[in-house]
């Protein structure tokens, strides 16, 4: 038995993050391509970076130099920091980076843990970054975003992601909702987006 069913016979719901984790894990394998469109401290990276294998590529963007650094140091500690580039400059610009077919990407949006809460991610341009992201999934790419409604701009964020995946045609594009029904104060939750093979 593997981790995951281990893990699953534990709990079945599981919080947003490890969930969002486990998607990633399942889909990613040796020498596969992915992105980390909002760094932050480093976490998602790792998982990223860990799941590709020493073939793999991984690509984390953040706009903070903090972020980046510490992002650098959880890599370094995980044995895995020759697999990714960090990329300081705003995930709108992604495409300017990265032209290769992602097998996963993963943007955890609102502001940096333990960092400035007045800079957070904005809707325009988180859209502006999935829709590039969304556009270098190969078939059967994974694309997850983890939204943040509890606070102001990011209940307005939350809103324009839900209108964006909302109008996505349902041929091209399979979105599941991930969210917790009975908790308080507008919670965050997970949208995952999955490329559907053409034919």
């Amino acid at each position: 038995m593997d981790d995951f069913q281990t893990a699953m016979q534990a709990q079945y719901l599981h919080n947003i993050i490890p969930f969002a984790h486990q998607l990633l894990r399942l889909r990613l394998s040796e020498g596969c391509r992915a992105l980390d469109g909002t760094a932050g401290n480093g976490h998602d990276t790792l998982v990223l970076a860990q799941s590709v294998g020493s073939s793999g590529r991984v690509w984390a963007f953040d706009v903070q130099p903090q972020a980046l650094a510490q992002t650098e140091r959880r890599l370094q500690e995980g044995g895995v920091s020759e697999r990714v580039s960090l990329v300081c400059d705003g995930h709108e610009h992604l495409a300017r980076y990265v032209d290769e077919p992602l097998a996963a990407a993963v943007f955890n949006f609102g502001w940096l843990p333990g960092g400035d809460k007045s800079r957070t991610t904005q809707a325009e341009t988180s859209i502006q970054a999935l829709a590039a992201a969304l556009h270098l999934l190969e078939p059967q790419g994974l694309l997850l975003a983890v939204l943040y409604p509890g606070h102001e701009a990011g209940q307005d964020e939350a809103q324009a992601v839900m209108q964006w995946v909302q109008d996505l045609p349902q041929r091209a594009y399979a979105v599941l909702q991930y969210r917790f029904a009975n908790r308080q104060n507008r919670p965050p939750y997970l949208l995952a987006v999955e490329k559907l093979r053409q034919k």
